[in-house]
């Protein structure tokens, strides 16, 4: 792809060095952060000729980009690989639009809907955790079962349907990856379609209820709604688990902390590890008019051109050393704490409130069964988007004492 032209572009061609791969590149996705440290230092906003985008890596250009509505994320939904529709929802489309659909979109997400359901997703914990005891794998005995629960009371869904509902959630995430292969998004676009068939049902007592019986918003609109949701909440919510353990089962210290966090101290942590590992590494937008953005002392920005693709990357921007003291390690504590996990200005997570309270339920109980010994070696996934492992392997102890494999 040719570099763009534009009456206020500036910019100095930068590539990365033979020996650091491409974040984007199959031998760069394990670790990406090794090309990202080295794009923060030399070149924080600059066009990419591999992906043929603008890739911002620095925190002060990517938090721009994000509050600023020159920059259209509906436009940047279409410039994925993948080239079908996805459904009207708050991801696709830009103000005022997003925001007439965000507005109903609360009442499924927001805090009252988080409120009105957590007793349930509780003890919904407690069970899920009270049935466990020696070698699981945490993603699929715990993060997956969890994020089906917590996704099944905000839509009313019965005990029984739960398991149906986890596999066309999982088929249905898919569509988070923008690299998927033909084939895969084909099978991924048919999964969207049969959730939001299954979806499209009378519920009562539930957020989902509360908005179907909002009249702002169409049948249509009521199930992109629902569906982005599923797509943008379930699968992140279940790595979030093994993402965490990632930092946690090596450090006995962080451990023995989250042992004895309060809610307060949880939220905490659950921002600190979104900051280290966030699930969803970038978004895309577009520019609608030619904008300056912000470098970082002492590499200056650069304009990005009308029409150009914009990749904003979370990942990069959450570990810049210009905002973040200690920006690669583990402060469970931090405080103030602007990472852009959840997104920044209109797009911000409408369920950033469900992933913080349940991330701080979560963590410091799961921390009390973990076995501190032997933490295993984890893997990171070549997949771009999730970032995940293969698998996270741990060791719980029974809740009356010791393992249920005798150890």
């Amino acid at each position: 792809m040719e570099e763009p032209q534009g009456a206020n572009f500036v910019t100095t061609p930068v590539d990365l060095p033979d020996e650091i791969a491409h974040p984007f590149a199959p031998e760069g996705r394990i670790d990406p952060f090794v090309a990202y440290r080295w794009l923060q230092r030399h070149s924080p906003v600059h066009f990419d000729r591999r992906s043929g985008a603008w890739l911002i890596t620095g925190h002060a250009a990517c938090s721009a980009v994000l509050r600023d509505d020159r920059f259209s994320a509906a436009r940047g939904q279409r410039q994925r690989a993948r080239r079908d529709d996805l459904p009207v929802s708050m991801l696709t489309t830009d103000p005022p639009e997003h925001q007439r659909l965000r507005a109903p979109g609360s009442l499924l997400l927001g805090p009252a809907a988080v409120r009105s359901v957590f007793g349930g997703i509780s003890n919904d914990l407690a069970e899920l955790l009270g049935a466990l005891a020696g070698r699981v794998d945490a993603v699929e005995a715990i993060g997956e079962p969890l994020a089906t629960a917590v996704f099944a009371r905000l839509f009313g869904l019965p005990a029984h349907e739960w398991g149906v509902f986890a596999a066309m959630a999982k088929a249905a995430s898919v569509n988070l990856d923008p690299f998927a292969a033909p084939a895969l998004a084909t099978t991924g676009r048919m999964a969207m379609s049969e959730l939001s068939r299954y979806l499209d049902r009378e519920t009562s007592d539930c957020p989902a209820a509360q908005l179907a019986a909002d009249g702002r918003i169409t049948r249509a609109e009521r199930l992109g709604i629902l569906g982005l949701a599923v797509v943008g909440g379930w699968q992140p919510l279940a790595e979030m688990v093994g993402n965490a353990l990632y930092w946690l089962l090596p450090r006995p210290a962080a451990l023995d902390w989250m042992r004895a966090a309060d809610e307060g101290r949880g939220r905490l942590a659950v921002d600190e590890l979104l900051r280290l590992e966030a699930p969803i590494p970038f978004t895309a937008r577009v520019a609608l008019t030619d904008v300056p953005l912000p470098g970082t002392e002492p590499t200056p920005g650069a304009t990005v051109p009308r029409d150009a693709a914009v990749l904003i990357v979370i990942s990069a921007a959450n570990r810049d050393p210009a905002v973040f003291d200690r920006a690669d390690e583990l402060v469970l504590d931090r405080s103030p704490n602007p990472h852009l996990a959840y997104g920044a200005g209109a797009h911000f997570c409408l369920g950033a409130q469900l992933v913080r309270s349940v991330g701080a339920l979560l963590l410091p109980e799961l921390a009390r069964r973990l076995s501190p010994e032997n933490a295993p070696e984890l893997v990171w996934d070549a997949r771009v988007v999730p970032r995940r492992l293969t698998a996270c392997p741990v060791d719980l102890s029974d809740p009356a004492g010791g393992t249920r494999d005798g150890r």
